[in-house]
Protein backbone atom coordinates (compact mmCIF):
# COMPACT_ATOMS: atom_id res chain seq x y z
CA UNK A 1 0.00 0.00 0.00
CA UNK A 2 1.12 3.40 -0.60
CA UNK A 3 2.74 5.84 1.96
CA UNK A 4 -0.19 8.39 1.15
CA UNK A 5 -3.07 5.70 1.59
CA UNK A 6 -1.60 4.67 5.12
CA UNK A 7 -1.20 7.80 6.29
CA UNK A 8 -4.88 8.55 4.97
CA UNK A 9 -6.50 5.54 7.12
CA UNK A 10 -4.26 6.92 10.31
CA UNK A 11 -6.06 10.75 9.83
CA UNK A 12 -9.25 8.69 9.46
CA UNK A 13 -8.59 6.88 12.66
CA UNK A 14 -7.82 9.85 14.75
CA UNK A 15 -10.17 12.09 13.61
CA UNK A 16 -12.63 9.38 14.83
CA UNK A 17 -11.53 8.90 18.16
CA UNK A 18 -11.20 12.68 18.37
CA UNK A 19 -14.88 12.97 17.28
CA UNK A 20 -15.59 10.31 19.95
CA UNK A 21 -13.40 12.69 22.60
CA UNK A 22 -15.60 15.73 21.80
CA UNK A 23 -18.68 13.32 21.70
CA UNK A 24 -17.70 12.16 25.69
CA UNK A 25 -16.93 15.97 26.50
CA UNK A 26 -20.60 17.30 25.29
CA UNK A 27 -22.48 14.52 27.05
CA UNK A 28 -20.63 15.50 30.42
CA UNK A 29 -21.16 19.02 30.24
CA UNK A 30 -23.97 19.66 32.10
CA UNK A 31 -22.15 17.90 34.64
CA UNK A 32 -19.94 20.32 35.82
CA UNK A 33 -17.56 18.01 34.14
CA UNK A 34 -13.65 19.32 33.22
CA UNK A 35 -13.10 18.93 29.92
CA UNK A 36 -9.37 20.00 30.40
CA UNK A 37 -7.83 16.61 30.57
CA UNK A 38 -10.33 14.39 27.52
CA UNK A 39 -9.03 17.39 24.90
CA UNK A 40 -5.17 17.48 26.07
CA UNK A 41 -3.46 14.99 28.36
CA UNK A 42 -5.40 12.07 26.94
CA UNK A 43 -5.25 12.40 23.50
CA UNK A 44 -1.25 12.85 24.03
CA UNK A 45 -0.94 9.49 26.20
CA UNK A 46 -3.42 7.52 24.04
CA UNK A 47 -1.02 8.79 20.60
CA UNK A 48 2.06 6.92 22.49
CA UNK A 49 0.56 4.08 23.51
CA UNK A 50 -1.73 3.55 20.19
CA UNK A 51 2.08 4.47 18.22
CA UNK A 52 3.94 2.25 20.81
CA UNK A 53 2.02 -0.94 19.66
CA UNK A 54 1.41 -0.23 16.15
CA UNK A 55 5.08 -0.29 15.63
CA UNK A 56 5.55 -3.62 17.49
CA UNK A 57 2.76 -5.19 16.04
CA UNK A 58 4.68 -4.28 12.66
CA UNK A 59 7.58 -6.43 13.63
CA UNK A 60 5.64 -9.43 13.02
CA UNK A 61 5.02 -8.84 9.60
CA UNK A 62 9.03 -8.31 8.86
CA UNK A 63 10.97 -10.57 11.07
CA UNK A 64 10.98 -14.09 10.86
CA UNK A 65 12.03 -14.90 14.54
CA UNK A 66 8.77 -13.47 16.46
CA UNK A 67 10.47 -13.59 20.03
CA UNK A 68 11.80 -10.31 19.91
CA UNK A 69 8.17 -8.72 19.09
CA UNK A 70 6.75 -10.89 21.74
CA UNK A 71 8.97 -9.75 24.33
CA UNK A 72 8.59 -5.89 23.44
CA UNK A 73 4.63 -6.39 23.32
CA UNK A 74 5.21 -7.60 27.30
CA UNK A 75 8.26 -4.61 27.67
CA UNK A 76 5.45 -2.12 26.65
CA UNK A 77 2.36 -3.30 28.40
CA UNK A 78 4.02 -3.43 31.29
CA UNK A 79 5.59 -0.44 31.02
CA UNK A 80 2.89 1.90 29.28
CA UNK A 81 0.09 1.52 32.35
CA UNK A 82 2.63 3.11 35.15
CA UNK A 83 3.65 5.50 32.65
CA UNK A 84 0.31 6.64 31.93
CA UNK A 85 -0.57 7.22 35.33
CA UNK A 86 2.36 9.01 35.71
CA UNK A 87 2.27 11.58 33.45
CA UNK A 88 -1.84 12.46 34.57
CA UNK A 89 -0.30 12.77 37.86
CA UNK A 90 2.23 15.26 36.76
CA UNK A 91 -0.40 17.02 34.88
CA UNK A 92 -2.66 17.40 37.57
CA UNK A 93 -0.11 18.75 39.84
CA UNK A 94 1.77 21.13 37.56
CA UNK A 95 -0.53 22.04 35.37
CA UNK A 96 -4.24 20.94 35.76
CA UNK A 97 -6.91 22.35 37.86
CA UNK A 98 -9.39 19.91 38.75
CA UNK A 99 -10.55 18.98 42.44
CA UNK A 100 -8.96 15.58 41.73
CA UNK A 101 -4.89 16.21 42.45
CA UNK A 102 -3.34 13.48 44.42
CA UNK A 103 -0.80 14.36 47.17
CA UNK A 104 1.72 12.32 45.34
CA UNK A 105 2.56 9.21 43.00
CA UNK A 106 1.86 7.40 46.30
CA UNK A 107 -1.54 7.91 46.89
CA UNK A 108 -3.11 8.04 43.38
CA UNK A 109 -6.97 6.63 43.63
CA UNK A 110 -7.40 2.66 42.00
CA UNK A 111 -9.96 4.09 39.47
CA UNK A 112 -6.50 5.79 37.52
CA UNK A 113 -5.21 2.48 37.15
CA UNK A 114 -7.77 0.83 36.23
CA UNK A 115 -8.49 3.56 33.61
CA UNK A 116 -5.11 3.30 32.39
CA UNK A 117 -5.40 -0.60 32.01
CA UNK A 118 -8.49 -0.20 30.45
CA UNK A 119 -7.59 2.61 27.75
CA UNK A 120 -4.13 0.21 27.27
CA UNK A 121 -5.75 -2.51 26.12
CA UNK A 122 -8.49 -0.44 23.81
CA UNK A 123 -5.30 1.10 21.93
CA UNK A 124 -3.44 -2.38 21.01
CA UNK A 125 -6.76 -3.78 19.86
CA UNK A 126 -7.21 -0.40 17.74
CA UNK A 127 -3.21 -0.97 16.95
CA UNK A 128 -3.47 -4.47 16.09
CA UNK A 129 -6.66 -4.16 13.75
CA UNK A 130 -5.33 -1.40 11.54
CA UNK A 131 -1.81 -2.93 10.93
CA UNK A 132 -3.89 -5.80 10.29
CA UNK A 133 -5.70 -3.93 7.95
CA UNK A 134 -2.95 -2.05 6.32
CA UNK A 135 -0.86 -5.69 6.38
CA UNK A 136 -4.06 -7.59 4.09
CA UNK A 137 -3.97 -4.77 1.76
CA UNK A 138 -0.56 -4.99 1.15
CA UNK A 139 -1.00 -8.72 1.06
CA UNK A 140 -4.12 -8.68 -1.62
CA UNK A 141 -1.82 -6.11 -3.70
CA UNK A 142 1.12 -8.79 -4.08
CA UNK A 143 -1.28 -11.48 -4.54
CA UNK A 144 -2.81 -9.39 -7.72
CA UNK A 145 0.82 -8.47 -8.67
CA UNK A 146 1.81 -12.35 -8.44
CA UNK A 147 -1.63 -13.09 -10.56
CA UNK A 148 -0.79 -10.70 -13.06
CA UNK A 149 2.99 -11.74 -13.39
CA UNK A 150 1.69 -15.34 -14.11
CA UNK A 151 -1.11 -14.56 -16.60
CA UNK A 152 1.21 -12.20 -18.17
CA UNK A 153 3.91 -15.40 -18.31
CA UNK A 154 0.66 -17.63 -19.63
CA UNK A 155 0.51 -15.70 -22.16
CA UNK A 156 3.73 -15.42 -23.56
CA UNK A 157 3.86 -19.10 -23.54
CA UNK A 158 1.12 -19.46 -25.42
CA UNK A 159 1.93 -16.65 -28.13
CA UNK A 160 5.42 -18.86 -28.08
CA UNK A 161 3.25 -21.45 -28.97
CA UNK A 162 1.53 -20.24 -32.19
CA UNK A 163 4.27 -18.58 -33.75
CA UNK A 164 6.85 -21.29 -34.47
CA UNK A 165 3.59 -23.44 -35.61
CA UNK A 166 2.36 -21.12 -37.67
CA UNK A 167 6.26 -20.51 -39.16
CA UNK A 168 6.79 -23.58 -39.63
CA UNK A 169 4.04 -24.67 -41.83
CA UNK A 170 4.54 -20.77 -43.89
CA UNK A 171 7.60 -22.21 -44.74
CA UNK A 172 6.99 -25.23 -45.89
CA UNK A 173 4.30 -23.23 -48.33
CA UNK A 174 6.89 -21.09 -49.49
CA UNK A 175 9.39 -24.02 -50.34
CA UNK A 176 6.88 -26.06 -52.08
CA UNK A 177 6.53 -22.95 -54.07
CA UNK A 178 9.96 -22.56 -54.55
CA UNK A 179 10.87 -25.84 -55.51
CA UNK A 180 8.04 -25.72 -58.77
CA UNK A 181 9.81 -22.63 -59.50
CA UNK A 182 6.36 -21.20 -58.92
CA UNK A 183 5.67 -17.26 -60.46
CA UNK A 184 3.96 -16.56 -56.84
CA UNK A 185 6.92 -17.26 -54.71
CA UNK A 186 8.29 -13.77 -54.67
CA UNK A 187 4.61 -12.32 -53.49
CA UNK A 188 4.55 -15.18 -50.85
CA UNK A 189 7.86 -14.10 -50.01
CA UNK A 190 6.89 -10.22 -49.40
CA UNK A 191 3.68 -11.66 -47.35
CA UNK A 192 5.90 -13.52 -45.21
CA UNK A 193 7.85 -10.51 -44.75
CA UNK A 194 4.46 -8.64 -43.93
CA UNK A 195 3.73 -11.42 -41.40
CA UNK A 196 7.07 -11.32 -39.68
CA UNK A 197 7.41 -7.64 -39.14
CA UNK A 198 4.06 -8.11 -37.78
CA UNK A 199 4.61 -11.19 -35.34
CA UNK A 200 7.94 -9.37 -34.42
CA UNK A 201 6.98 -6.02 -33.50
CA UNK A 202 3.47 -5.95 -32.95
CA UNK A 203 2.59 -8.93 -31.73
CA UNK A 204 4.22 -8.65 -28.32
CA UNK A 205 2.26 -6.11 -26.73
CA UNK A 206 -0.88 -6.82 -24.91
CA UNK A 207 -3.07 -5.29 -27.26
CA UNK A 208 -2.79 -3.87 -31.08
CA UNK A 209 -4.57 -2.15 -33.12
CA UNK A 210 -7.16 -4.25 -34.99
CA UNK A 211 -6.49 -2.85 -38.66
CA UNK A 212 -3.02 -4.57 -38.17
CA UNK A 213 -4.80 -7.93 -36.96
CA UNK A 214 -6.53 -7.57 -39.81
CA UNK A 215 -4.02 -7.00 -42.40
CA UNK A 216 -2.47 -9.60 -41.02
CA UNK A 217 -5.09 -11.99 -41.35
CA UNK A 218 -5.67 -10.98 -44.56
CA UNK A 219 -1.69 -11.70 -45.57
CA UNK A 220 -1.62 -15.30 -43.78
CA UNK A 221 -5.38 -16.08 -46.37
CA UNK A 222 -3.32 -14.36 -49.35
CA UNK A 223 -0.42 -16.92 -48.64
CA UNK A 224 -2.20 -20.17 -48.29
CA UNK A 225 -4.81 -19.02 -51.03
CA UNK A 226 -1.46 -19.54 -53.49
CA UNK A 227 -1.32 -23.25 -52.52
CA UNK A 228 -5.06 -23.63 -53.30
CA UNK A 229 -5.26 -22.04 -56.74
CA UNK A 230 -8.97 -21.47 -56.13
CA UNK A 231 -10.16 -17.47 -56.84
CA UNK A 232 -12.85 -17.74 -54.37
CA UNK A 233 -11.84 -20.38 -51.96
CA UNK A 234 -12.26 -17.42 -49.33
CA UNK A 235 -14.67 -15.62 -48.66
CA UNK A 236 -13.92 -12.51 -46.21
CA UNK A 237 -15.99 -10.25 -44.88
CA UNK A 238 -15.56 -7.06 -42.64
CA UNK A 239 -18.17 -4.78 -41.57
CA UNK A 240 -18.12 -1.84 -38.70
CA UNK A 241 -15.79 1.24 -37.65
CA UNK A 242 -12.27 -0.40 -37.36
CA UNK A 243 -11.01 3.42 -36.01
CA UNK A 244 -9.42 3.38 -33.20
CA UNK A 245 -10.76 -0.57 -31.81
CA UNK A 246 -7.93 -2.65 -30.35
CA UNK A 247 -7.56 -6.63 -29.72
CA UNK A 248 -5.37 -9.01 -28.43
CA UNK A 249 -2.57 -9.93 -31.40
CA UNK A 250 -2.83 -12.86 -33.48
CA UNK A 251 -6.25 -14.13 -31.41
CA UNK A 252 -8.09 -14.79 -34.47
CA UNK A 253 -5.23 -16.40 -36.85
CA UNK A 254 -5.88 -19.86 -34.69
CA UNK A 255 -9.60 -20.30 -36.41
CA UNK A 256 -8.56 -19.48 -39.84
CA UNK A 257 -5.56 -21.75 -39.63
CA UNK A 258 -7.76 -24.90 -38.59
CA UNK A 259 -10.01 -23.47 -41.53
CA UNK A 260 -7.33 -24.10 -43.43
CA UNK A 261 -5.99 -27.04 -41.95
CA UNK A 262 -8.83 -29.52 -42.00
CA UNK A 263 -11.34 -28.15 -44.68
CA UNK A 264 -11.64 -29.19 -48.09
CA UNK A 265 -9.96 -28.09 -50.79
CA UNK A 266 -12.35 -29.40 -53.65
CA UNK A 267 -15.04 -27.06 -52.63
CA UNK A 268 -14.72 -23.52 -54.89
CA UNK A 269 -18.27 -21.95 -53.96
CA UNK A 270 -16.57 -20.66 -51.27
CA UNK A 271 -14.66 -23.39 -49.12
CA UNK A 272 -14.16 -21.00 -46.13
CA UNK A 273 -16.26 -17.86 -45.22
CA UNK A 274 -14.76 -15.68 -42.41
CA UNK A 275 -16.73 -12.99 -41.54
CA UNK A 276 -15.76 -10.06 -38.64
CA UNK A 277 -18.26 -7.88 -37.44
CA UNK A 278 -16.95 -4.85 -35.29
CA UNK A 279 -20.05 -3.25 -33.47
CA UNK A 280 -20.34 -1.08 -30.57
CA UNK A 281 -20.14 -3.03 -27.74
CA UNK A 282 -18.67 -6.17 -29.02
CA UNK A 283 -16.31 -7.83 -31.42
CA UNK A 284 -18.26 -10.89 -33.53
CA UNK A 285 -15.55 -13.18 -35.31
CA UNK A 286 -17.36 -16.47 -37.38
CA UNK A 287 -15.19 -18.92 -39.43
CA UNK A 288 -16.57 -21.28 -41.62
CA UNK A 289 -15.18 -24.21 -43.38
CA UNK A 290 -15.93 -27.48 -45.26
CA UNK A 291 -14.84 -30.38 -43.80
CA UNK A 292 -13.04 -33.03 -45.91
CA UNK A 293 -14.63 -36.31 -46.03
CA UNK A 294 -13.53 -38.42 -43.13
CA UNK A 295 -12.38 -36.00 -41.46
CA UNK A 296 -11.48 -36.24 -37.52
CA UNK A 297 -11.02 -33.63 -35.07
CA UNK A 298 -10.95 -35.64 -32.15
CA UNK A 299 -8.04 -34.32 -30.42
CA UNK A 300 -9.12 -30.62 -31.20
CA UNK A 301 -6.66 -29.42 -32.62
CA UNK A 302 -7.30 -25.81 -33.24
CA UNK A 303 -3.81 -23.12 -34.52
CA UNK A 304 -1.67 -26.14 -33.69
CA UNK A 305 -1.80 -25.27 -29.73
CA UNK A 306 -4.88 -27.06 -29.15
CA UNK A 307 -8.60 -25.67 -28.29
CA UNK A 308 -7.35 -25.93 -24.40
CA UNK A 309 -4.97 -23.37 -25.12
CA UNK A 310 -7.19 -20.98 -27.10
CA UNK A 311 -9.93 -21.23 -24.43
CA UNK A 312 -7.13 -20.88 -21.86
CA UNK A 313 -6.13 -17.45 -23.59
CA UNK A 314 -9.40 -16.33 -24.10
CA UNK A 315 -10.14 -16.42 -20.53
CA UNK A 316 -7.10 -14.88 -19.45
CA UNK A 317 -7.60 -11.81 -22.02
CA UNK A 318 -11.36 -11.73 -21.23
CA UNK A 319 -12.75 -12.74 -18.46
CA UNK A 320 -16.57 -12.92 -18.48
CA UNK A 321 -16.07 -11.04 -21.41
CA UNK A 322 -16.08 -13.67 -24.39
CA UNK A 323 -18.31 -16.48 -25.97
CA UNK A 324 -16.32 -19.07 -27.75
CA UNK A 325 -19.01 -21.46 -29.51
CA UNK A 326 -17.51 -24.25 -31.75
CA UNK A 327 -20.00 -26.62 -33.66
CA UNK A 328 -19.25 -29.25 -36.07
CA UNK A 329 -22.02 -31.34 -38.41
CA UNK A 330 -21.61 -33.69 -40.91
CA UNK A 331 -20.31 -31.27 -43.94
CA UNK A 332 -19.08 -27.99 -41.72
CA UNK A 333 -17.05 -27.16 -39.21
CA UNK A 334 -18.41 -23.40 -37.44
CA UNK A 335 -16.47 -21.36 -35.11
CA UNK A 336 -18.39 -18.25 -33.20
CA UNK A 337 -16.37 -15.91 -31.08
CA UNK A 338 -18.04 -12.92 -29.26
CA UNK A 339 -15.66 -10.48 -27.67
CA UNK A 340 -17.48 -7.71 -25.34
CA UNK A 341 -15.63 -4.57 -25.45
Amino acid sequence: MKTKYKILIHVAFWIYMFNQILLSVAMMWEKEYDPFEEVTIYPLTSLITFYSFYFIFGLFFTRKKKLTPILLLIACFIILIPFRVGVEYLFWKYIGYSHLKPASLLHVDLGWWVNSLRLVIIYTIYALLIQLAIGWFETQKLKTELLLEKQSGELALLRSQINPHFLFNTLNNIYSLVYQKSEDAPEAVMKMSSIMRYMLYDATTDKVLLEKEIEYLKSFIELEKLRIRHKDFVELEITGNLEGRTIAPMLLIPFVENAFKHGSKSVTNPGIRISLTIGDQQIRFEVTNHLRKNATLTKDQVGGIGLHNIRRRLNLLYPGKHLLDIRTDEDNYHVLLIILV
